[in-house]
């Protein structure tokens, strides 16, 4: 009988027959290169390579070159004859026939670690029952992770701060003057506080009670002055800087220079001295907040002890406040703005506080007497409400498209003064006005001014061709003088601005008296409109010799 080769099966193909011509394939055994395989089925690949039969592929466990046939006897033979026992599978192979008996868990039958996450059990999943146990070593690692994570959260962002907080060594500022030190030359500054209230203000300055209602404000701001050796040089301090001039306005005697003011025992001290400086005969300081901070509104305090004896006249020391739009001691900053608080178009905002034709007449006549009665010589509002579109103002604008009065009005805390005649130490507390009523007179009726005490009375002063002034004169704490017993003194004064407010001054603590808004109403007299409670925002100044103020605070 003749054996006759199987007929080939489908043809598969292995890349081109370059790669076919060199691969290695896996063969049952190396002993079988070029040998008869016994297999019932065969593939062959169709070209002059050699055919392999698929049980080639079988065996896992030996890799060996694939045999090249001899050109001339052709192909190598494949049969799938099992009659040899030579080629037997329990000679040939390392594997049973069998899978079963692999022990490699081919079986579905066979249970596996991992049966409980992909085998569906009705049973168990309409019950929710399940016998396995959710305390497994794999999960309670998880959790442990989880732990340690959590508390070295805790401990970076919540003990550390706290420890560290506790357990820092406080750092030298190493000499360095002015609030925590000046970052120059080495030194090392301590920047603690951001806010506008000291953190030495105590706990009771942190409300006040209302003189004119009794409602309670809360404090904004407030200076203790209690480190020692502050600077007030420009740039040295955030909400003070000391000037460098001469108060030529007021023909002052001194010279105002920045190293007369500092603060010891916990004071702000300004000096006058008799010293010749620059031209002058007597130097001096004038601190001021201008540009650095402002109110509007309020009550404003200070705590001073007045230079010299109340006994001795002479002396001129002030604290006030402006509206920020003017620089005390900056001339060309006041003129036409000072002491302007305006918010009418009319002739009020011209210079003379006249029109062209020299009317109103009421205007030129009953003034400044040694004026040639004169009312104003005022240069007009600068920055008034009569200023057309384009033109310079700093704003706002109002809704139909005009501007706002601009101005930098003023309001004295205090301008301490002593009686030539009674020696008896006095404070003037006033209000600073422009366009002027007629002949100076504002309309001081009981509506509109209220005296608290007989230690308080109207000031016979009421104003020039540069001013108008509402002004109050009251006796002062004869002990709270520095060559005196020492003792300081409340000044101030609570505000509200506009037509409709008030001003009512402070002095030793006490109410002093009062002017309501209706007192500076138009004046029809001189063609005029109503001068509102300032309503600009204020910079305070203290100027002139030696007020010791222990601590300055505003609260709205």
């Amino acid at each position: 009988m003749h054996r006759h080769p199987p007929p080939p099966a489908k043809e598969e193909m292995y890349g081109d027959t370059q790669l076919a011509r060199s691969s290695h394939m896996l063969l049952v055994d190396s002993s079988l290169q070029g040998s008869v395989v016994p297999f019932s089925r065969v593939s062959s690949i169709s070209s002059s390579r050699p055919r392999v039969s698929q049980a080639s592929f079988q065996n896992p466990f030996m890799l060996s070159p694939l045999a090249s046939p001899d050109e001339k006897n052709g192909p190598m033979p494949l049969t799938n004859s099992y009659r040899s026992s030579d080629f037997s599978f329990s000679s040939k192979f390392a594997l049973s026939p069998n899978p079963a008996q692999w022990d490699t868990g081919l079986l579905s039958s066979q249970p596996e670690p991992d049966d409980d996450l992909h085998n569906p059990d009705p049973r168990k999943d309409r019950t929710g029952v399940y016998t396995g146990s959710i305390f497994t070593i794999r999960g309670l690692l998880n959790l442990g992770c989880l732990g340690i994570l959590i508390l070295a959260l805790i401990g970076l962002f919540a003990i550390y701060p706290i420890i560290s907080y506790f357990l820092k060594d406080e750092q030298s500022t190493l000499g360095a003057y002015n609030l925590g030190g000046t970052n120059a030359s080495g030194q090392v500054p301590e920047v603690g506080n951001f806010g506008l209230i000291d953190k030495d203000t105590p706990q009771a300055a942190y409300t006040y009670t209302s003189i004119e209602d009794g409602s309670e404000w809360d404090l904004v701001f407030s200076d203790e002055f209690n480190a020692e050796g502050r600077s007030f040089y420009p740039g040295d301090d955030p909400y003070w800087e000391a000037v460098d001039l001469h108060y030529w306005g007021t023909n002052n005697l001194e010279w105002y220079s920045p190293d007369m003011i500092t603060t010891s025992g916990g004071s702000l001290n300004i000096t006058l001295a008799n010293q010749p400086w620059k031209g002058l005969n007597y130097k001096g300081g004038l601190l001021s907040s201008w540009n650095k901070f402002c109110f509007t509104g309020g009550y404003f305090t200070a705590n001073v002890s007045l230079p010299g004896t109340s006994s001795v006249y002479g002396l001129w020391p002030a604290v006030w406040a402006m509206g920020n739009l003017g620089r005390a001691g900056y001339g060309a900053s006041l003129d036409g703005t000072w002491p302007y608080t305006y918010d009418s178009c009319d002739v009020g905002t011209l210079a003379n506080q006249t029109f062209p034709n020299g009317t109103p007449v009421n205007a030129t006549i009953n003034g400044d007497q040694s004026h040639g009665g004169v009312l104003s010589y005022q240069p007009g509002q600068r920055l008034s409400a009569c200023t057309c579109q384009g033109e310079s103002h700093p704003g706002p604008t109002k809704s139909d498209g005009s501007f706002v009065g601009r101005s930098a009005p003023e309001i004295d805390m205090f301008e301490a003064q002593v009686d030539s005649g009674t020696l008896i130490g006095h404070v003037s507390q006033s209000g600073q006005w422009a366009p002027y009523n007629y002949a100076y007179e504002w309309f001081n009726n009981t509506d509109n001014l209220k005296l608290y005490s007989d230690q308080s009375e109207l000031n016979s002063y009421i104003g020039g061709v540069y001013q108008q002034s509402t002004s109050g004169i009251s006796v002062t704490n004869q002990d709270c003088y520095t060559q005196g017993p020492g003792c300081f003194a409340v000044y101030g004064f609570e505000y509200k601005a506009g037509t409709d407010g008030y001003i009512t001054w402070v002095n030793d603590n006490n109410p002093a008296w009062s002017i309501r808004g209706a007192g500076m109403a138009a004046d029809a007299r001189v063609e005029i409109g109503a001068r509102p409670v300032p309503q600009e925002p204020m910079a305070r100044n203290d100027y002139f010799l030696c007020c010791s103020t222990t601590y300055e605070t505003i609260w709205v």
